[in-house]
């Protein structure tokens, strides 16, 4: 790694609404260096990283590239210094191909007819996808793949530019363990190509894997800088949020649900081309746990039994009651809740504010509160919420789609709350949130089951799947393939099951 800096931030300061956001904020990254930025959600990394890339305008401060003093206004300017930022919330286009995605803005034209030369393009963009081997075509149109293979577009954007800084902000939320070791190959290579990369993430192992030094910031400021061999995993999560957090993988649950009777019972469920006479009962006041590479079928079961997506078979008993989901309005009214694996494009409204994103499910209640839709029954809810949930900023105005990952999905979880709830689905509620926040969802979700209510906790991180169910049961290729019960059940367990592997010793993520 060269000791030339490449980028670096003097005394960042930035303030919406009065509330300092970024204070004194430091910054320095060298050429051909994976250097990690780490903080609890609201810290102020990504308001530093919308900076550097022009979304936003500093209040204070310097940038300087390769030594002399830049303004970055636009995202024309970042990318001119030969910046690319892969933003969590993905920016692709589904009604374009993989290939119009990538080259968006910069596509080739048919001589001087101004047109666009789609088959030069396509060949571009192949080309580009076989060198780094992605399961992807370039004429795939985006809105027919998956979460995790939308990621890989985003990823492939920012590669195509032949950048000097590569801005990763949460780049595995959504990849499964073959796809992360390929992105973890491919940052290896572009380090040796001597390309810098901001690496922003809440999987302390990825930090530890990939990093060569870590910026840790906190309220706003400076925590600390860290040299790879100072790194040590309690020392920077209690930096991070000032105690330390358990992250251990046993289960320490204590509660016997034996004896009670099974709430939710699901029989043969079939959707055809997803998945496949899938049966499970879930007793009250139970946390089950689904676990399964992507793809399984899992979140399309979910969907199904919350009324989203129709089944073509199969039967759902609630109560020793034949339950039919029509529709999510009336899983909403029997007592569904439900947190989207997407929660920006389907959990909240990101225009919206908190006190309007909160109050859209919960019309019918404000209306039984104040025998009809009143603005102060409505802040009165959120102001509760917001309370609960421990959301920051604590103005229920402020616009979602401008709030930190784990605040957004604050209010994803906490708009049901507020509801008389029998049966809430939860799925990859932690993808992108920090270690501190992860503890007060798994906390929410903790208190729920107490109170008897049924929660379903879909996830890809196998150490919160351990952690926080009583049972999981893993999918493969939209089929149920085994069920591990609480006390003896290892990461390892869940992910030979999922991979199809029965010897241990054998699994590869």
């Amino acid at each position: 790694m060269s000791q030339e800096i490449l980028l670096e931030v003097k005394n960042m300061d930035k303030s919406f609404f009065g509330v300092q956001v970024l204070n004194k904020v430091n910054l320095e990254v060298r050429k051909g260096e994976v250097h990690a930025l780490m903080g609890e959600n609201g810290a102020g990394k990504s308001t530093l990283i919308k900076i550097i890339t022009g979304a936003y305008t500093k209040d204070g401060g310097k940038i300087f590239w390769k030594g002399q003093e830049v303004e970055i206004h636009s995202l024309k300017d970042c990318q001119a210094l030969g910046i690319a930022c892969i933003y969590q919330e993905l920016s692709v286009i589904p009604a374009l191909t993989v290939a119009q995605n990538i080259y968006l803005g910069r596509e080739p034209k048919r001589g001087r007819t101004g047109l666009i030369h789609y088959k030069k393009m396509n060949q571009m963009a192949q080309e580009f996808i076989d060198k780094y081997e992605f399961p992807l075509k370039a004429t795939d149109m985006v809105d027919s793949l998956g979460i995790g293979l939308r990621q890989l577009v985003e990823i492939l954007k920012g590669l195509s530019c032949n950048s000097k800084l590569l801005i990763m902000d949460e780049p595995t939320a959504s990849l499964s363990g073959k796809e992360a070791s390929i992105l973890f190959q491919i940052i290896g290579t572009l380090r040796k190509q001597g390309v810098s990369i901001i690496y922003i993430s809440h999987r302390l192992e990825e930090v530890y894997r990939l990093s060569d030094r870590l910026t840790i910031l906190r309220d706003g400021k400076n925590a600390a800088v860290l040299d790879r061999e100072e790194i040590c995993p309690k020392e920077v999560i209690q930096t991070m949020i000032g105690k330390v957090v358990d992250e251990s993988t046993g289960s320490k649950k204590t509660l016997t649900l034996n004896k009670k009777e099974a709430v939710l019972k699901v029989e043969g469920l079939t959707r055809k081309g997803f998945f496949e006479n899938v049966s499970f009962e879930v007793k009250r006041g139970e946390i089950l746990g689904f676990g399964g590479l992507i793809g399984a079928g899992r979140t399309e079961v979910m969907r199904c039994l919350y009324g989203a997506d129709k089944y073509q078979r199969g039967k759902i008993w609630i109560e020793g009651k034949e339950y039919v989901p029509t529709s999510p309005k009336k899983s909403i009214a029997f007592g569904f809740g439900f947190v989207p694996e997407d929660r920006r494009g389907q959990g909240f409204i990101p225009l919206l504010s908190i006190n309007r994103n909160t109050a859209l499910t919960n019309y019918d209640i404000i209306k039984q509160m104040a025998f009809s839709i009143s603005s102060k029954e409505e802040v009165d809810m959120c102001e509760k919420m917001i309370k609960k949930m421990d959301i920051r900023p604590p103005d229920p105005q402020k616009q979602v789609g401008l709030m930190s990952g784990g605040n957004q999905q604050k209010v994803v979880i906490g708009k049901w709350l507020v509801r008389n709830l029998k049966i809430l689905i939860v799925d990859e509620p932690t993808a992108g949130i920090d270690v501190g926040a992860k503890d007060e969802i798994y906390h929410i979700l903790e208190e729920l089951a107490k109170k008897g209510v049924i929660v379903i906790l879909v996830s890809s991180d196998l150490q919160e799947l351990v952690r926080v169910s009583h049972r999981i049961l893993v999918m493969r290729k939209g089929r149920i393939v085994k069920e591990l019960a609480e006390g003896a059940v290892t990461q390892a367990d869940i992910l030979e099951a999922a991979s199809g592997i029965e010897n241990k010793g054998e699994v590869t993520g």
